[in-house]
């Protein structure tokens, strides 16, 4: 698969590049985008929930009501979770959400995120891209001319950038990422995917 290398300015530089068919070509994998997406969220969650049960709350332990003929419920001491202000039954406890996950499926997972982009004519390819200063308004008008300005944008450079990475820094709707940073959750979050040719070069690789 071709695609036309296009300038910062939008203009078609009159060159093009060549996607590599084992990496955007595949057969994509539903299920490994899941796996990896589902371990991508789960790394990310802090697990640091809690709630006290019985034996960790303090409060007399006297029983307050006669075990039968209350018609009430079998309730012991204050901390019955029966009661409002109680303790709360197999509540919360801190635990760690992360999961392993095999580097072929990993791998496989981020080729089909790759592959589904290229199957929806959602990758943009930039010959390069570089601002003398960080100016947000540049890179909105280079999103404008590249017709991406509307959409959720993940642009992958070859290697960091500091201008470019703080001119998008407070665009919501826009990622600025290194080829070393590409994960499947990116990919499939993305409406467009922005390249440029050594970055691609790198992804033609994987």
């Amino acid at each position: 698969m071709e695609l036309k290398v296009y300038n910062i300015k939008g203009e078609d530089t009159g060159r093009t590049v060549v996607l590599n068919d084992a990496v955007f070509g595949i057969e994509p994998s539903n299920h490994a985008i899941y796996l990896d997406v589902k371990q991508y969220l789960a790394n990310g969650r802090q697990g640091t929930h809690k709630s006290k049960e019985r034996s960790e709350m303090s409060g007399s332990t006297r029983k307050l009501i006669r075990q039968k003929g209350s018609g009430g419920a079998r309730r012991g001491d204050i901390n019955s979770p029966v009661l409002v202000g109680g303790a709360r039954v197999f509540g919360p406890r801190p635990r760690n959400y992360s999961f392993k996950l095999n580097k072929k499926v990993k791998s496989l997972a981020r080729k089909s995120a790759l592959a589904y982009k290229a199957q929806e004519n959602a990758i943009i390819v930039v010959d390069s891209i570089n601002f003398e200063t960080a100016k947000t308004k540049d890179f909105v008008a280079m999103q404008k001319a590249l017709q991406v300005a509307d959409k959720k944008v993940l642009l992958v450079l070859a290697e960091q950038n500091n201008n470019v990475y703080l001119s998008a820094r407070n665009l919501e709707r826009t990622n600025v990422i290194t080829v070393n940073e590409l994960n499947t959750y990116g990919v499939v979050n993305a409406k467009s995917l922005v390249l440029t040719e050594a970055s691609l070069a790198a992804i033609n690789n994987f």
